[in-house]
């Protein structure tokens, strides 16, 4: 299902204004489970896998960070039954000796770079985002269930002294970095990300 842009940030917005966001009205009809206290039943969701697919850039960390805080907020059953997925589309291909490879970062792509022969020269190119990718590569490096690699989404659960710890720093993370002030997020998404030394912004 396809989003235009990022989507609400809805750590800062009121519940009214959270649904009459189409993206977000969007998402919970497709997903089929209702939303708000009475009306979320996740055991109605159509789907086992809800798979966050962007691209592999600042923005697309972003929009990722958006999407994961709604469905904490609102909808975190889904989290906890093991529904949510991040997807990783490669950030490079690389071509030598008549075969296509695909990086997930930097240091997967020295790995196949040590892979070549001295008489070979690898062409390397960098994807700026999903939309770079033909139908065919996409399908192959992010989708294929043989070959897509796929980060699950885990919440801890309150049900230990330790747990309800990690509990109350999770969200205090997420008041702290999807708050009123985008920079702490900004900082936090730079500081983390394997891609924030490439980037073009």
């Amino acid at each position: 299902m396809p989003l235009r842009g990022k989507i609400l940030n809805v750590e800062r917005a009121r519940f009214d204004k959270m649904l009459n966001s189409a993206e977000i009205g969007t998402i919970i009809t497709a997903l089929g489970t209702g939303i708000g206290r009475d009306d979320f039943n996740a055991d109605k969701c159509r789907y086992h896998k809800i798979i966050i697919m962007t691209d592999a850039d600042v923005d697309g960390a972003h929009i990722t960070s958006l999407l994961m805080t709604f469905f904490y907020q609102y909808m975190p059953k889904l989290i906890e039954n093991g529904h949510l997925f991040i997807a990783t589309p490669p950030l490079y291909k690389i071509v030598f000796g008549g075969k296509n490879y695909y990086a997930l970062d930097d240091e997967e792509k020295d790995k196949i770079l040590s892979k070549a022969k001295a008489n070979q020269k690898p062409d390397i190119s960098r994807f700026k985002g999903l939309g770079e990718m033909s139908a065919l590569q996409l399908k192959e490096t992010t989708m294929e269930k043989n070959n897509r690699v796929l980060l699950r989404v885990v919440i801890p659960t309150a049900n230990t002294e330790e747990a309800r710890d990690e509990a109350f720093e999770t969200r205090r993370q997420v008041e702290r970095l999807m708050g009123k002030d985008p920079e702490q997020r900004f900082k936090f998404i730079i500081e983390r990300a394997k891609f924030a030394e490439d980037l073009d912004i």
